[in-house]
């Protein structure tokens, strides 16, 4: 009963106060818009592969409630599109423009800042409320998602609101309450799917520890709260499998056209254990630096070639950085392998999208995610510990909780399940650890204050009195070592400061002078992982694999999507000629996957049909559903980027249609874009020196599970393909070093996520031809 007291005290409190300004947390919640709000409106296409979907959900209502990936509603995209519906709204008010479909995951993201200091404010007091929320606002891959059109601000807002509700459920006695948290945890599946599903053994127990009732009150209304997860779980995707296939978009990222197939097969068990899916090639495992030549992935989980920067740069062969971890770049066949095959694994296993760690224990600590979550994750854990050992009840049996513990058991409960999934998985993008962002920041917040205080109240021959100095000196000495390889300098700097202030702060522990100290120490563990989130708004970064990292600022600004609405990866002589002679068709042309067509759907508005989804081999079309369309007239024109896709289709285009004079649409003086709209080498005009083809690296192709052969011989006399791999020879070493030099003195095109096209080795083909 005690403990229920102490919930409505808290609530009736906040009650009373819900007039009052805490002028701090408005500071934070300021500093939160400034960072993931600023200069979004250089976002430009964003991820153009999301961008395009949402301009065709604007089009019609159908297309808005599919996610239709085209204007014409043929196939959708990889995700559920709830997250998708509110960029789609933003767009509808305001048009289509970077920020507004950005501008979502922004106010998502300040929302998420203001439920952290909500969650923990009550019960654990104001400064603890105010650090926590101040290390979600400056954790650096919060802030990199918060300026994307990705989903992962969108979810973990969602999360934060049902663990809100639940809190709320609990004080009041309120069923509804809690049956809207779990709902809400449904809406959020159909953000991300079973990534929402994550936080619920939190919830789960949470509510079975806190709640002041009995064992079968609680089984009850936790029976009706699982059913309001199941429905809203389930409404969604068993509507659109229900619906018959004629009838909607094809179901993107999915083998068999169902939405439960590709919540529980391509995001869901395919990314913890890394198994070949026919979607998207082989999902790739853990990887050490020396395996990150292998290529990896999409906005949806798709593949993406290494030869490029994280940030969006361009490639040159030199080696580049992510977050402090330096990466070698190449192409994307990466190190030998058998076909089909991953090739040489890394220490974790199979082949990989990027550099996420070794797989193991320890892996959120590693350089390769540490900079982009792991800041503040030391003082996290010994503040989860402190927290136990001080908000103890010291009036009762230690097998009962109080207020405190409890709610530090949530946080708790969120973290090791989510980090355990990190540590152990075989794919996903360094940037879904965003997951880790709130119980971490709770978790630092709460822990402060917990340690500051028995740092203050405990003698020095008491263990308690060293927990808050052990937090300070790891943390700083983690830190200390994600700076050393951008800024030496600096990794003494934060160990020197963090060393004196701890010393001083054991010697005067309890004067004002004490205080003082402690804020010191504080800004001494805030400040990396402050300059690392600051460096996406200054770099105006707004990326399809969001990232932060100093990197970002050798761009000079160009992160973001560059120069327009899917401007940068057109070609403008290729587009006149389609529209010129698109007539009656539906289709203004058709190309394999949907990074070729996104920047044209989202440049015209117009039905661009990518026959395999994403990755290209999605089965959303057969042989001859697709001889139909262009027996029809639907479809005239095939693009082939020389991507994967659907071998029979392609084939068949080979054989009987006709190729379109190059002259009509290849514009050999336009600067061309591959990949994620990397700049490529056709904009050059130099040839490769056996094929006496231009040397586009890998034209942009997505993988598809194939890994390429190395041969070690440059394929040029001067400069080196980008997708090529380096060699060892010093012939090859002088090669690079021409290519580099290559690279710099040209100028730089800006990237969109969007993949280019009208590179010289590609073909259009005019397939109004055969039937005649």
């Amino acid at each position: 009963m005690a403990t229920n007291n102490h919930y409505l005290r808290g609530i009736q409190n906040r009650s009373k106060r819900k007039f009052h300004v805490d002028w701090i947390l408005s500071v934070i919640l300021l500093l939160a818009l400034f960072l993931y709000g600023w200069q979004i409106w250089k976002a430009g296409s964003a991820n153009a592969f999301y961008t395009a979907a949402i301009k065709s959900m604007t089009e019609s209502f159908k297309n808005f409630w599919y996610g239709s990936f085209d204007p014409a509603g043929y196939i959708t995209v990889d995700k559920p599109p709830v997250a998708l519906w509110f960029m789609a709204i933003s767009a509808k008010i305001f048009g289509l423009h970077g920020w507004s479909i950005v501008l979502p995951s922004v106010l998502f993201g300040v929302g998420s800042v203001y439920l952290i200091y909500q969650l923990v404010t009550p019960f654990f007091g104001k400064n603890a409320g105010r650090l926590s929320a101040l290390a979600m606002t400056i954790t650096p891959i919060v802030v990199a998602d918060s300026r994307t059109n990705n989903m992962d601000a969108t979810l973990v807002f969602f999360l934060l609101l049902a663990v809100w509700f639940l809190v709320r459920s609990i004080s009041k006695h309120n069923v509804w309450l809690l049956i809207v948290s779990f709902s809400l945890i449904g809406i959020a599946f159909n953000v991300k799917m079973l990534q929402a599903f994550m936080i619920l053994p939190a919830m789960y127990l949470f509510y079975w520890l806190a709640a002041n009732e009995s064992w079968k009150s609680k089984i009850t209304k936790l029976v009706f709260a699982t059913v309001g997860l199941a429905v809203f779980t389930l409404a969604y995707p068993v509507s659109v499998d229900l619906t018959p296939a004629s009838q909607r978009p094809y179901v993107g990222g999915s083998e068999t056209n169902s939405e439960l197939e590709l919540a529980f097969g391509y995001n869901g068990t395919e990314r913890l254990l890394g198994q070949t899916t026919g979607t998207g090639g082989t999902f790739g495992g853990g990887m050490n630096a020396k395996s990150q030549k292998k290529s990896t992935g999409g906005p949806g989980g798709g593949k993406m070639p290494t030869a490029m920067k994280q940030n969006g740069k361009t490639p040159t062969g030199k080696t580049s950085k992510n977050g402090g971890q330096k990466m070698p770049t190449g192409g994307p066949g990466g190190q030998a392998g058998k076909k089909g095959g991953p090739g040489k694994m890394g220490a974790g296993g199979g082949g990989g999208a990027f550099n996420i760690g070794t797989i193991g224990p320890l892996r959120l600590f590693q350089s390769a995610l540490g900079p982009q979550i792991s800041w503040l994750l030391p003082f996290a854990i010994i503040g989860l510990i402190g927290g136990l050992v001080y908000y103890r009840d010291r009036r009762k049996r230690w097998l009962h909780l109080s207020t405190e513990q409890k709610h530090l058991v949530l946080w708790a409960s969120w973290l090791v399940p989510v980090a355990g999934f990190f540590s152990v998985a075989s794919f996903f993008h360094p940037y879904y650890t965003i997951m880790l962002a709130p119980p971490i920041a709770a978790l630092f917040g709460i822990g402060m204050v917990a340690l500051s205080r028995m740092l203050r109240d405990n003698s020095r021959t008491n263990w308690r009195f060293y927990l808050l100095p052990l937090a300070i000196l790891t943390t700083a000495g983690l830190q200390a070592w994600y700076v050393s390889s951008e800024y030496p300098w600096l990794t003494w700097v934060i160990l020197i400061v963090a060393v004196i202030a701890t010393i001083l702060l054991m010697i005067f522990p309890r004067n004002t002078a004490g205080q003082t100290l402690l804020g010191l120490a504080t800004v001494s563990i805030l400040a990396a992982p402050a300059w690392w989130s600051l460096t996406p708004t200054l770099a105006a970064e707004s990326a399809m694999i969001p990232t932060a990292g100093p990197s970002l600022l050798e761009s000079n600004g160009a992160g973001g999507g560059g120069m327009g609405m899917g401007n940068s990866s057109v070609n403008k002589k290729l587009l006149s000629y389609l529209e010129k002679h698109q007539g009656n068709a539906k289709y203004l042309f058709a190309t394999s996957d949907s990074t070729t067509a996104a920047p044209y759907i989202i440049k015209t508005g117009k039905a661009v049909m990518a026959i395999g989804g994403f990755n290209g081999t999605d089965p959303a079309i057969s042989l001859s559903q697709f001889k139909k369309l262009v027996k029809t007239g639907q479809l005239k024109y095939f693009y082939y980027s020389g991507r994967s896709g659907n071998t029979k289709i392609i084939n068949w285009i080979k054989k009987h249609a006709t190729k379109v004079k190059t002259s009509l649409y290849q514009d050999s003086t336009q600067s061309q874009t591959g990949m994620f709209g990397q700049p490529g080498a056709a904009s050059t005009g130099k040839k490769s020196a056996k094929s006496g083809t231009p040397t586009t690296g890998s034209n942009g192709q997505r993988p598809t599970g194939k890994r390429s052969v190395p041969t070690g011989k440059p394929s040029a006399k001067k400069g080196t393909a980008p997708g090529s791999r380096p060699t060892t020879t010093k012939k090859a070493a002088s090669t690079k070093a021409n290519s580099a030099k290559a690279t710099k003195k040209q100028p730089t095109a800006q990237p969109s996520m969007g993949g280019g096209m009208g590179g010289q080795s590609s073909v259009l083909y005019d397939l109004s031809t055969i039937y005649k």
